[in-house]
């Protein structure tokens, strides 16, 4: 496998970064996960987008412009002959001396990897079991606008759903509310409308998120964004997740219960693969 690191094309035992660097010492950079389609990383722009709104907000200095970027992930899919993958570009502060201020730390880490992601069949998708996280994030974060490189509450939850054998875990803010899973955007459906967390309430506005709703609009079918109790969740007519390793992922059962199943997600499931076969060509 060959790795990316500050522009190097290097193999993956190589691919080392000092231990001084802050995104080692305290995860003091941004990242994001890009799936890629037939070669092709789909909604690039939005997640670059993302990316770069992070890495303002922590007043990291980007390395390479998008283009440069965009070429240099081209590359890397093309070495390591992967046209169907996850992407993950992280970007890092750097060197940095002892201590939490980032003063001197001015050669920041352009970082690009590749992962095997495996392919979605939209007429049998995975269905996934969630339980709810003891853990409980910021209800008015303004870092969850953002993927940071520090993710250790959702690693914490993560490790819960692990230990009892679910596929995430659900978890809610400081206020009680629904906010997202560890690694996706929650959605639910009622009397036919699709609904959402919003964000700033500790959910990520996810790019797929973003494409959901677009497809939602095409569809005419209803959306709203409002807060909801995990008790209230439970009596929606079907959950699905979105996220950009896997897309629409069904919610089969949430802490031991199963969850109602609906038409609609089905719908936003197939017309979700249409679109990206139609962006990427695959």
């Amino acid at each position: 496998m060959t790795v990316l690191i500050n522009g190097q094309f290097v193999p993956e035992e190589q691919a080392v970064v000092p231990v001084t660097d802050r995104s080692f010492l305290y995860g003091d950079g941004v990242f994001e996960t890009i799936p890629v389609y037939n070669g092709k990383p789909f909604r690039w722009a939005q997640h670059l987008e993302r990316l770069t709104r992070g890495a303002d907000f922590l007043k990291i200095r980007l390395t390479f412009a998008p283009k440069e970027l965009r070429g240099l992930a081209g590359g890397l899919i093309e070495r390591n002959q992967m046209p169907n993958a996850s992407l993950r570009l992280t970007l890092s502060r750097g060197r940095g001396e002892r201590g939490y201020s980032p003063r001197d730390a001015d050669s920041p880490f352009t970082v690009m990897a590749l992962y095997p992601r495996e392919p979605v069949d939209p007429q049998n998708p995975p269905l996934w079991r969630l339980k709810t996280s003891s853990y409980k994030l910021p209800a008015s974060d303004p870092l969850s606008s953002f993927k940071t490189n520090n993710k250790l509450m959702q690693v914490l939850a993560r490790a819960e759903a692990e230990i009892e054998d679910v596929d995430d875990a659900l978890m809610l803010n400081t206020n009680g509310e629904v906010a997202e899973t560890t690694s996706a955007n929650i959605f639910w459906i009622y009397r036919d409308t699709v609904y959402t967390t919003p964000t700033g309430r500790g959910a990520l506005p996810g790019i797929t998120r973003a494409v959901v709703l677009e497809l939602c609009q095409a569809l005419n079918l209803p959306t709203n964004k409002r807060v909801i109790k995990p008790e209230s969740l439970r009596n929606s007519e079907g959950i699905f997740l979105s996220l950009s390793s896997l897309g629409i992922v069904p919610v089969g059962a949430l802490d031991g219960e199963s969850v109602s199943s609906s038409p609609i997600v089905d719908k936003i499931l197939t017309t979700y693969h249409e679109v990206v076969q139609r962006e990427t060509g695959s």
